[in-house]
């Protein structure tokens, strides 16, 4: 256990290193510019931490187990505890009873905790991507980020902001066409952020009517003020439940019920085919036209009996037949996709935590093997593994919301090949009958170097 303690932690949180530098560089766009408090982004990175922890625990247990094991090999500590009696399986007990706790932990962790964060950080989200950016004006650039204005300006004194040479379009629907124009002005916004006062000096107003003839102004003035909604420039935190929740932010028994209930949908268009089915043939056999009450179905059948007329009513009959299959066949195929879709987050759910164990299982008879307990050793194999199982989870997954797979194989299918991997190696490690890729190569050159030395030595005698 003191062995894997230190790999375990440091593994964890490079894993979850890498996945913030990622998620930083896909949103660092969203998050610059707009004049958010630095605790807001923190808040943010914090909530979406949860979901990294979730990914990179199961390869800090293979991190760890690799380098842990492979160390105890190197040292010829695993040599002395078989020799002492002892077996590959008996030195793995202890660490497969913390998998096994780790295990139920982030599966806990995975259906009680994880939702949340990720439902707040959507919101969270949601709510910065709504607010504009920080109000600036560039010299001899338009800026349209005041709703109805264009405004240019081409001088900005960068230390005291102030603009000069000022042009300003008034695009609010109104019945005149107003342009300002200034020498100079300043903006500021009021005390809540709510407001944008533009105080300009020495200038002028263009004012045109296009329904008037003669409606044409123009209005000198020293100084003048346009006051104008600045809404969205300001933060506002939205209420959680304001916003729907999607399957990541759902538990699993709240996940169950939408999926059940979408099967259960399903099941009643099945019936609702199968009596449109028998209504259908039942009327061509002339066994629907009495009713319950014994009356005929005036509009099944008109008094005109003729083949024509019948064979008039026959077709009406297929029509609206086939109108109804053809609806509840696009209603069956969003019941089944809408229950693929739940029923994958939940098998995710349970198989993520699952890989600890599994993990953990190949992890012990590969560091055993290797006889390495170095970093690059460790970090490469893990590395390798990592790849294969994230491209079954996110393969599966695609998979199976297109219908190809069962939701179920789909996710639990990199936990049981990685798994069958794992009984092959811990059985060979334990009967001591396994070579690594590449020692067979490698004391094929031993022995030639020394058959080599030993023909030199009999040369010089």
């Amino acid at each position: 256990m003191r062995a894997i303690a230190a790999p375990f932690i440091f593994g964890t949180a490079t894993v979850m290193f890498l996945f913030l530098f990622q998620f930083l560089m896909k949103h660092l766009n969203k998050l610059l510019g707009k004049g958010i408090d630095t605790i807001v982004i923190l808040q943010l990175i914090a909530l979406n931490l949860a979901w990294m922890l979730v990914m990179a625990v199961p390869i800090g247990v293979l991190f760890a187990t690799i380098m842990g094991f492979g160390s105890l090999s190197a040292a010829n500590e695993t040599t002395v505890i078989k020799a002492s009696g002892g077996s590959l399986l008996k030195m793995m007990r202890p660490v497969i009873i913390i998998g096994i706790i780790l295990t139920y932990v982030l599966f806990w962790f995975n259906d009680e905790i994880l939702p949340e964060t990720n439902h707040q950080a959507k919101v969270l989200m949601s709510d910065i991507k709504r607010q504009k950016p920080t109000f600036a004006i560039e010299a001899g650039q338009f800026s349209t980020q005041l709703d109805g204005y264009t405004i240019l300006a081409r001088r900005r004194d960068s230390l005291t902001g102030k603009l000069f040479a000022l042009t300003i379009y008034d695009n609010r629907k109104s019945r005149s066409l107003n342009i300002v124009s200034a020498d100079s002005g300043e903006m500021k916004f009021n005390s809540d952020m709510t407001g944008m006062d533009m105080q300009l000096y020495h200038g002028e107003i263009h004012r045109m009517t296009p329904s008037e003839v003669k409606g044409y102004r123009k209005v000198n003035f020293e100084e003048y003020t346009i006051s104008t909604d600045a809404s969205g420039f300001d933060f506002n935190r939205t209420e959680d439940d304001v916003i729907s929740r999607g399957d990541r932010e759902m538990h699993i028994s709240d996940m169950r019920l939408i999926s059940d209930e979408a099967r259960r949908k399903f099941n009643n268009l099945d019936s609702i085919g199968k009596i449109a089915y028998n209504k259908h043939f039942a009327f061509l056999s002339g066994s629907d036209m009495i009713g319950d009450s014994g009356k005929v179905f005036e509009n099944e059948m008109p008094a005109d009996t003729s083949v024509e007329s019948a064979l008039y009513a026959v077709k009406k009959r297929l029509a609206f037949l086939r109108t109804t299959l053809n609806s509840n066949r696009l209603r069956k195929n969003d019941y089944a996709a809408k229950e693929r879709k739940y029923l994958v987050e939940i098998y995710k759910k349970h198989s993520i935590p699952f890989a600890v164990i599994v993990f953990l299982m190949v992890g012990c008879p590969l560091g055993v093997a290797a006889r390495k307990g170095n970093f690059g050793v460790s970090a490469g194999i893990s590395l390798g593994f990592f790849i294969f199982y994230w491209a079954f989870l996110i393969g599966g997954e695609k998979l199976a919301d297109r219908g190809f797979l069962p939701p179920g194989l789909s996710m639990w299918l990199g936990n049981i090949i990685i798994g069958m991997i794992s009984v092959y190696l811990t059985i060979k490690v334990n009967n001591e009958s396994i070579t690594m890729p590449g020692a067979k190569y490698v004391r094929g050159l031993l022995k030639k170097h020394r058959a080599n030395k030993e023909e030199a030595m009999i040369i010089s005698d």
